[in-house]
């Protein structure tokens, strides 16, 4: 009874002398282990009254101390036996074996005819929804073994149901795909409840692949997205959890590929012109269209909301990727005789408004770098590069999307985002990409001055664009310009898009003016040759008394393509038309010459010095 009324100074004082004692003892078998001698060793630490000392033990004779000796595990096995032992592997392959020996004997009492179809269903079904739900006890009781009575079942009832429907007609299809849903559901509720990224993977990828192959390859398309719209909102669950960003992909993939499959059998149908089959659907392509539109960019901005500053792979492609894939894949079912195209370019063009307003209002945030803004942006620019053209024509479209390019660079300024204003570039490119078909194919000989307009402000909005980005630096902490283009280089872009865009008008002009006309069929390729040339002296002399390295640069450039053209003037043509070529580009080489020749009379102006608004600077 005397040590019940201890108290507690004395209980901390037998707690010292016990660890004291322990310490003792480890101290003491470390070093029969360095000193393997039989017998106490004078520097041993001297053992309290009462404890034991264990005596070193001998190695074997005829074995070094530190190898194994023939037949005994060593570390890598010793290494397998303990992950092994940890992931309680072999526990849950029992299990599994257990479990699948009671799946596989009541399938064998429905194939033997001891039992009817139905009633065989009932059993497996039953069966499937009893290991889930001893999966999510297992989950509360922590066990190792819930993982596999959670997979088990999820994979038990997919499969049940796509056999059942296929191979019986058992289960009619509305009920087979509500099974699906639910266990979807299911599974992601017990991720949810403890935090386990297995049970909500395997439920979604059973209720996807399964829908997928129920009465392929003639599903029912709107059912079948019924499925795969409720597998994205579950995926983009799974995305809070570790370890999920691959399930997300494959449920994307999945939908894009049925909806593209979808749009082929209406084509071919509509190529064929006959009667679409039930299962088609032709009616509900729309609807169903504009539900997974809206549904997946609303998917990627929850998520890009959520994750606030570090946006995931998927949630920033999400939109582009959606933008892309269902454009296309209505493209295809649509037709351009009865106006449809048009109204197709109409809604895209719709979108890509919205696509914009989710990045503004993201934008809103006050967050450094804005981030998941340019997501949204690049899909609203992608969807005007596609719709654009299809609505008002390629040559009147260039201009726009020139306009929407100015527009972002703005905004990028202001929200501080280097990769808006990189795609503010990509997209003034794509403008004068856009007209290169038009001034340089057939076009030009069938209407020489329609492109005129266009090509003239698409050049006035370039060389405004170049000169606001020579007016202002990109973001200082922006990754794209902080680490690689560190000195904008790539602003450049606008500028040779001016310098292209004025170019086309300036041929369109030389056409109208020579084709047909006295100068003869050699005086238009010179024409072309000598709007280089000047275009090139200009430049240069314009650089030199800016004292500005880029436009120097491009004005090197220029004569380079210069000198190309007047070398194919010399090959190909002759008489007048080809020594103002010629002279041209003497002009345009003599002057370059000069200039780059008192170049370094005075330092130029480098990109590290402040821009002036005044002065552009490379």
């Amino acid at each position: 009874m005397r040590g019940e009324d201890l108290t507690i100074e004395e209980k901390v004082d037998r707690l010292a002398e016990q660890i004291e004692s322990l310490a003792r003892r480890v101290a003491a078998l470390e070093g029969s282990k360095a000193l393997p001698v039989a017998g106490p060793s004078a520097d041993a630490p001297a053992a309290s009254p009462g404890t034991v000392v264990p005596q070193a033990i001998p190695p074997r004779p005829g074995k070094p101390p530190d190898k194994p000796a023939a037949g005994e595990p060593d570390s890598f096995s010793e290494e397998m036996i303990q992950w092994a032992s940890r992931a309680s592997l072999f526990p849950r392959l029992a299990t599994l074996c257990f479990l699948m020996v009671i799946a596989l004997a009541l399938r064998t009492i429905t194939d033997s005819g001891i039992v009817n179809t139905l009633l065989g269903m009932g059993l497996g079904m039953g069966y499937a929804a009893a290991l889930m739900v001893a999966g999510w006890y297992q989950y509360r009781r922590d066990s190792s073994l819930a993982p596999v009575f959670v997979a088990c079942g999820a994979i038990l009832m997919s499969s049940i149901v796509v056999e059942t429907h296929a191979r019986f007609q058992s289960l009619p299809l509305v009920p087979a795909y509500w099974t699906l849903m639910a266990t979807g559901a299911g599974m992601a509720f017990i991720s949810r409840q403890f935090k386990a990224f297995l049970p909500v993977s395997v439920g979604t990828l059973g209720m996807v692949l399964a829908g997928a192959a129920i009465d392929y390859p003639d599903p029912f398309f709107p059912y079948l997205f019924m499925i795969l719209l409720t597998a994205n909102f579950l995926g983009y669950y799974a995305g809070t959890l570790h370890r999920c960003g691959w399930l997300r992909w494959i449920v994307l993939f999945v939908t894009l590929a049925m909806f593209y499959l979808w749009g082929l059998r209406l084509e071919a149908v509509a190529a064929r012109k006959i009667t679409a089959a039930p299962t088609l659907a032709p009616g509900w392509f729309v609807p169903v269209l504009t539900a997974v539109s809206i549904a997946l960019p609303t998917i990627a901005f929850l998520g890009i909301v959520r994750s606030r500053e570090q946006v995931s792979v998927f949630d920033f492609c999400l939109p582009t990727i959606n933008a892309v894939g269902l454009y296309l894949a209505a493209r295809v079912v649509v037709s351009e005789a009865d106006g449809s195209a048009l109204a197709l370019s109409l809604v895209a063009i719709l979108f890509a408004l919205l696509h914009f307003g989710a990045a503004f209002w993201l934008a809103m945030r006050k967050i450094e770098g804005v981030p998941g803004t340019n997501s949204f942006v690049v899909a609203g620019s992608i969807l005007l590069v596609l719709a654009l053209p299809a609505a008002l024509g390629a040559v009147p479209a260039a201009p726009v999307l020139g306009i929407a390019a100015l527009g972002m660079a703005v905004l990028s300024g202001r929200w501080g985002s280097g990769a808006i204003r990189a795609t503010s570039y990509l997209l003034q490119g794509y403008a004068v990409v856009s007209l290169v078909p038009y001034f340089l194919g057939n076009g030009l000989t069938a209407a020489p001055l329609a492109g005129a307009v266009p090509a003239a402000l698409l050049a006035a909005v370039a060389l405004g664009h170049y000169r606001w980005c020579r007016r202002h630096a990109p973001p200082a902490r922006s990754p794209l310009f902080g680490n690689y283009d560190k000195h904008d280089v790539s602003g450049v872009v606008p500028l040779l898009v001016g310098l292209t865009s004025s170019f086309f008008l300036l041929r369109g002009i030389a056409w109208h003016i020579l084709a047909g006309r006295a100068g003869g069929a050699d005086a238009f390729p010179c024409s072309q040759s000598i709007i280089i040339n000047l275009a090139a002296l200009g430049l240069g002399l314009y650089a030199f008394r800016a004292r500005n390295r880029e436009i120097r640069n491009v004005a090197i450039l220029v004569i380079a393509l210069g000198a190309l053209k007047s070398t194919a003037d010399l090959l190909g043509t002759k008489g007048l038309p080809l020594v103002f070529s010629v002279l041209s580009f003497g002009l345009a080489a003599a002057t370059q010459s000069i200039t780059l020749s008192r170049w370094q009379k005075a330092p130029p102006t480098t990109h590290s010095e402040s821009r002036d608004p005044d002065k552009e600077t490379g």
